[in-house]
């Protein structure tokens, strides 16, 4: 038995929609029916970087076969989930410690756009330490995660100035509790207790001079494709004893199930919403990785399967 699923197709179109075998979970994993999923900014890197794991880490679904160690949710089951590859497919195995259930008020379509950024968002906020009442200054906000990110800092208080492109791309952000948008670290107005970077190359070391004494500098990306850089004489001359820390996401896996359960509930009781700039059909994917990787899409894009209906 065979189902569909796009895989790396090594042309510019990236993906391409081919027949492959189900998926065969272990004990610990579940099969899932996958109902949507998610495409991100850093999976489309890969992919054009030649690639060859089957794409797709974020998908909401209903389970098909429970996992045989009888952990995790059984058949008939909604859930969310994070899985390390091969989400972009009509059927995934997802290892159990990795889901969490889906309440009735939760479409599919806003769960998958969940797992990498929001679980991203809620770690970056977690590495920032008690922020409550503090100033955190945010590049790259209009994307996926800086969405969350600036709903989730700004429900606990923070005064959040993000950074986007355009003042447009910033008119959500300030619907979400951003406290001010600029469209360059320049124009933000410090100093800034803690700052929080994607983009990388001289965004970074310009954010960075923006910190006050003791401020907190994290680094998770480089949307910018450019190393990130720093003068750190003028760090010297200015916010004096700065700490930098980066932070992958990844390191903490284990607890993925933990984070989806409480970004589900965010959701479901009307405090985090997921911001969905293209929904759209699975087989259109080719195009909307286009969109993406061509910055068309302001938060997340999100494909839906026909078993959705």
């Amino acid at each position: 038995m065979s189902i569909r699923a796009f895989l790396p197709s090594g042309d510019r179109a990236l993906a391409a929609l081919s027949d492959i075998d189900v998926p065969t979970p272990r004990v610990d994993e579940a099969l899932v029916a996958v109902e949507a999923f998610s495409v991100n900014r850093g999976e489309i890197m890969l992919l054009a970087s030649g690639r060859q794991d089957p794409p797709g880490k974020d998908i909401a679904g209903r389970v098909v076969r429970a996992a045989a160690d009888g952990s995790g949710p059984a058949a008939g089951i909604r859930v969310v989930a994070h899985v390390e590859r091969g989400g972009w497919a009509e059927q995934a195995r997802v290892p159990t410690g990795r889901m969490t259930t889906l309440p009735a008020e939760v479409s599919a379509h806003a769960a998958a756009a969940l797992p990498l950024a929001g679980l991203t968002a809620l770690r970056l906020l977690r590495a920032a330490g008690g922020v409550a009442g503090r100033r955190l200054l945010l590049t790259g906000a209009s994307g996926g995660v800086g969405h969350y990110l600036v709903e989730l800092a700004a429900g606990v208080g923070v005064k959040v100035t993000a950074v986007t492109s355009t003042p447009t791309r910033g008119e959500r952000l300030l619907a979400l509790g951003a406290d001010a948008v600029v469209t360059s670290v320049h124009e933000a107005d410090g100093p800034f207790d803690v700052a929080i970077d994607s983009v990388g190359g001289d965004v970074f070391g310009q954010a960075l001079l923006k910190l006050g004494r003791d401020g907190l500098m994290l680094w998770y990306g480089q949307a910018s494709l450019e190393p990130a850089r720093a003068d750190f004489f003028a760090v010297q001359q200015g916010p004096l004893d700065v700490t930098i820390r980066t932070l992958n996401y990844w390191t903490e896996a284990d607890r993925d199930g933990e984070d989806l359960a409480t970004l589900v509930n965010l959701v479901a009781t009307g405090r985090l919403h997921p911001e969905i700039g293209e929904l759209a059909d699975w087989t259109d994917t080719p195009r909307v990785l286009a969109s993406v990787r061509d910055r068309k899409v302001r938060g997340n894009a999100v494909l839906t399967l026909p078993q959705a209906a």
